[in-house]
């Protein structure tokens, strides 16, 4: 199907071809601008599981050393709550 373009220009009637004739393409200089994704942390992250073990195992030894008794869960949570506070 062909469908025939028509616009007006100050009220006249002009064909495709003559409302174009005016009208000159914009240059590109290839200055577009590339844009590059920035990684956005807000805050700490959590540290990872061998932060915790290293620093629970230095908690361990503090606690045997002063001869006092705990868990290895407990020493995990003392672990993971300094390393998130600090």
């Amino acid at each position: 199907m062909y469908v025939k373009q028509v616009f007006y220009k100050n009220n006249e009637k002009m064909k495709a071809s003559e409302s174009m004739s005016g009208i000159k393409p914009k240059k590109s200089f290839g200055t577009a601008k590339t844009v590059k994704s920035k990684k956005v942390t807000v805050g700490k992250l959590s540290p990872s599981d061998e932060e915790i073990s290293k620093k629970a195992y230095e908690i361990y030894h503090q606690r045997i050393s002063r001869r006092e008794s705990g868990t290895a869960q407990d020493d995990w949570q003392n672990a993971t709550d300094l390393l998130l506070n600090s």
